[in-house]
Order: structure tokens, then C-alpha cells, then sequence
């Protein structure tokens, strides 16, 4: 896959559809690398006239690892954000953001579509918020405005989504990451143990696990303010989609979303979980196909 300079690191990215088509840009959750949005949605969108870029995040897969950078020490860290207070984090979502843009300027683009799952659609918004005469549309995929008295998510997810793998070694990492996604998968659209397997094994062959690179995603996303007062004041068509049976974040976080983003649209997924497996990839390309196309026929042309 090729790579691109962005915001002072390089970002590994993958591309579809033609260069000359509007560019939907996805951004993938923590510890995510690109591989996990759906093959099958990302070139059902280019069939729909769309060029779509899928990326890695810093600090995750085979984009820049910002080893230069501490650890975070996960208890202080919390301690201070339940104090209120605004921690000291190697990097913040606003720096993600950035990240995001800059894909944007090194690939020519002067304003494109975005959407987000998880931490994915936190910087999103945070794009949407900061850097307005960049995006076209967003999409909030699985996510939150990071309000602190929404419901929590469920505490055995939680749990097991915190638990590092046994070792370092291959089968440890593949088995770490065989639980993660039956803990995020939701009941109406499963993987079958051999589709798990193949998914661990990709993801774990593709890029060395970095539990520092993690950690620090982890940091910006829990030292980052709520967004509602960002998201009053954007202007853009907007979509937020989420899962009913979401393990991480609850449908009212999603309603929270919406409510916050004038005239923002709502799409619950019944049996939708926290991750989008190809088997839900149909309702993704059907959803977002749709509000990626209205936006653009509303969109200034030459914008």
C-alpha cells in the first residue's frame, strides 16, 4: 500500500475508485488499523462514483509509531479526568484531526466526506468542528460526543477489552484479538469461527502489536472534553449510525450525537454491534451510499 506525508508523521493508506471522484475519507477506531472497515464497502462506494481512502491512524499498523513518545500512565490519567481536570497526554484528537486533514493536502483534495467509527468518528467530529471548509459531510459511526454523564458501557466488554494479550507471541495475539471481536460483534450479524481466525491472523501478520502506540490512542481519547458546543455550531449534512446492541457506547450516545449536530440524521442498526463485520457491510454501503450522494449533489460545485 502506498504511503503519504501528513501532519508531520506518514500515514499508510489504501485507495478505490478513481482519483478525479469525490473522495469519502474513513477513519478507523482505537487500535484499529485500516483493514477493519469492510473491503466490500469500501469498493461499493467507489462503484457508486466515490474515491475512498481508508488509513492508519498514528500509532497503529503501518503508519508512524511515535515511539519517541511516553507511555501514559493509565491510573493518573483517569485520576485527573475524574477530578475534572485536563491531563497531560503525549498527543490529543485535535492532533488526530490534523492527521485526517492532512491526508486531505497531501492527496490534493481541498474538501471531502468523512466518517468515523469509534475514535474514528471522535476525530471526525472533531474535523467537522475545527476545520469546517474541509468536509462536505460527516458520518459518526459507533461513537460518542464524549458528554461524562451519558451511559456507560457494559462492564464485561470493558473488562475484557482491557485485558493485554497472554504474551507477545503470534497464537497469544491472535487468540487476544479472536475475543475482542466476539466481544464487539453484535447478534445479528456474527463471523464464523474460521472468519474470526482469518481476521486475527491478518491483522496480527500485518503490523507488530505496540501496546505503547495503544496506549497513547487510549489517552487522547479519554483526556478529550465533550464536543456538544463544537457540534451546535456545524453546518455540514450529517449522519450518525449506530448499533443497537453496541457493548461500548449505548444508543443514547448516538442520540446525543444527533442532537447535537443541527439537523443531523439518526440510523439505528438493529443487531449492530460495535464493529461493522463484512456481514454488515450491505447495511453500511446502502446507508452511507445514500447520504454520501445526496451530500455531494448538495455540495458547492468545484468544492
Amino acid at each position: 500500500m502506498p504511503r503519504l506525508k501528513a501532519n508531520g508523521i506518514e500515514i499508510e493508506y489504501e485507495s478505490f475508485g478513481g482519483e478525479r471522484d469525490p473522495l469519502v475519507l474513513l477513519i478507523m477506531g482505537l487500535a484499529a488499523q485500516l483493514i477493519f472497515w469492510p473491503e466490500s464497502l469500501c469498493a461499493g462506494l467507489a462503484a457508486k462514483g466515490f474515491r475512498v481512502v481508508r488509513f492508519d491512524n498514528r500509532d497503529i499498523g503501518k503508519s508512524t509509531h511515535l515511539a519517541s513518545l511516553p507511555m501514559p500512565d493509565f491510573r493518573a490519567v483517569m485520576a485527573e479526568v475524574m477530578a475534572g481536570k485536563t491531563p497531560a497526554v503525549p498527543y490529543r484528537l485535535e492532533d488526530m484531526a490534523k492527521d485526517a486533514v492532512g491526508v486531505l493536502d497531501a492527496l490534493g483534495v481541498e474538501r471531502a466526506h468523512f466518517a468515523g467509527s469509534s475514535m474514528g468518528g471522535m476525530i471526525t467530529q472533531l474535523v467537522a468542528i475545527n476545520h469546517p471548509e474541509r468536509v462536505k459531510s460527516l458520518v459518526s459511526m459507533n461513537s460518542t460526543t464524549g458528554r461524562r454523564d451519558l451511559p456507560p458501557g457494559d462492564p464485561e466488554a470493558m473488562k475484557i477489552l482491557g485485558q493485554p494479550p497472554k504474551s507477545s507471541g503470534r497464537e497469544d495475539l491472535i487468540e487476544a484479538s479472536i475475543l475482542v471481536q466476539r466481544t464487539l460483534l453484535g447478534p445479528g450479524y456474527r463471523m464464523t469461527e474460521a472468519e474470526l481466525r482469518q481476521s486475527a491472523e491478518r491483522r496480527t501478520d500485518r503490523a507488530p502489536y505496540d501496546p505503547a502506540g495503544i496506549a497513547r490512542q487510549w489517552a487522547a481519547v479519554v483526556a478529550a472534553p465533550p464536543r456538544n458546543a463544537g457540534l451546535n455550531m456545524v453546518r455540514r449534512p450529517a449522519l450518525v449510525i449506530h448499533g443497537d446492541a453496541d457493548p461500548l457506547f449505548p444508543v443514547a450516545t448516538a442520540k446525543d450525537t444527533a442532537d447535537n449536530i443541527p439537523g443531523a440524521e439518526l440510523t439505528v442498526v438493529p443487531g449492530l454491534g460495535h464493529t461493522w463485520p463484512e456481514s454488515a457491510a450491505p447495511v453500511a454501503l446502502a446507508r452511507l451510499g445514500e447520504f454520501f450522494s445526496k451530500a455531494e449533489a448538495r455540495a458547492p460545485i468545484g468544492g
